[in-house]
């Protein structure tokens, strides 16, 4: 009751104040102000229906799925449960339309086993179409259907752009970046992916980091699409004095949703060791002179053309609060694309679960941070 007085009262004084604005100083109404005050109430109340009746159609389609898998799974029926469909379906179909054939009716039975968690539907359902679920349920895992359903109610994707990120394998470069982190890293989980795909920057042959920096620049709403959530740009070419000397960054960006900074720097060949102290002299300097009191610690990202992960995890990067993530400028075909990244994620799971049986130490590999590897050195 509460809360309907408070938007009573809300919409009141919009009334008022919209009111005020549609009279001329004569008194009388200038009829164009007039016009695109009843046009917005118009547009924000179809947005405000289009959402009700989006949640209320993927609650109904979970409803029928949940009451056909109660009737025939748990009820041992599944034998015939197919017939029963095909009996049922030309009925539904005869008096409510076309999204009632049987091949929905078993997309919605798989939609009430997939999303069997009342609390995520409720949360979800407002924000997902049923178009979107559609294409969430061919995904293999649950933590893959969840991922991208997220990632549309946060980002507001449509499908096209769902479609375009699951192709794209988004939730399996992040869950390779995730490999990456030990129990002590001082990087945030579900934050980076690896690899990154750069490849709408439109590169060309044997390009410079200064050429990667201004095609990232250039685009930057896609870089920012393919970083992920939050992130925000701040500065290029950030300047920052030590002892009368200058030492530049690359790219710095802001992520809202952790509230702090994110250093990035851009390495056209390979991954090497001294890499690790450059990015930590920016991250200390950035915590002594630009981190503000309500924000965490700063956090870098180097990414390289080739990441050398296995160099990554001896030099125990992420304990620094520094990831390393590979970029590709160029995308393979898909049926490459798909094994590279396949065999990427089963390299780091295998990195993974040695981590996990070798016994903690303690000790640190020291590490001569001023040594330049050449590029054929080998790790």
């Amino acid at each position: 009751m509460e809360q309907e007085k408070a938007v009573a009262k809300k919409n009141s004084t919009l009334v008022k104040k919209n009111k005020n604005i549609a009279l001329t100083n004569t008194g009388t109404v200038d009829d164009s102000v007039f016009f695109k005050n009843i046009a917005a109430i118009i547009e924000n109340r179809k947005t405000r229906m289009e959402r009700l009746v989006n949640a209320e159609l993927t609650l109904m389609y979970w409803e029928i799925g949940n009451f056909i898998n109660s009737v025939i799974l748990d009820g041992g029926r599944a034998g015939y449960g197919k017939q029963i469909l095909a009996t049922v379906s030309p009925k539904l179909v005869a008096r409510y339309g076309r999204g009632f054939e049987m091949s929905n009716l078993y997309r919605m039975m798989r939609f009430a086993d997939k999303f069997n968690d009342g609390e995520i539907l409720a949360a979800l359902s407002p924000k997902l179409s049923w178009s979107h679920i559609v294409e969430l349920l061919p995904l293999k895992t649950q933590e893959a259907r969840l991922y991208y359903a997220n990632d549309v109610a946060e980002r507001k994707y449509g499908v096209r752009e769902l479609r375009h990120q699951i192709s794209r394998k988004a939730y399996e470069r992040r869950e390779i970046a995730n490999t990456e982190l030990s129990e002590q890293s001082a990087v945030p989980f579900n934050v980076f992916k690896d690899p990154y795909l750069l490849d709408v920057l439109g590169l060309k042959e044997n390009y410079l980091e200064a050429d990667l920096e201004s095609a990232i620049l250039a685009d930057l709403e896609a870089f920012i699409l393919e970083f992920g959530n939050g992130f925000a740009f701040v500065e290029r070419q950030k300047r920052m004095s030590i002892d009368g000397d200058d030492i530049v960054l690359d790219l710095l960006f802001y992520n809202r949703v952790l509230a702090r900074l994110v250093a990035v720097e851009l390495k056209i060949g390979r991954f090497k060791a001294a890499y690790k102290g450059q990015m930590e002299l920016y991250l200390k300097w950035l915590d002594a002179y630009e981190r503000q009191p309500n924000e965490e610690t700063p956090i870098g990202i180097i990414l390289c053309a080739t990441a050398n992960r296995k160099t990554v995890e001896m030099l125990e990067m992420d304990k620094a609060g520094i990831a390393v993530a590979e970029y590709w400028t160029t995308l393979p075909p898909k049926a490459l694309f798909e094994e590279k990244i396949r065999s990427i994620l089963a390299e780091a799971q295998e990195r993974l679960e040695r981590r996990k049986k070798l016994p903690s130490s303690g000790l640190i590999r020291p590490t001569d941070y001023f040594y330049e590897p050449k590029d054929d050195d080998e790790y």
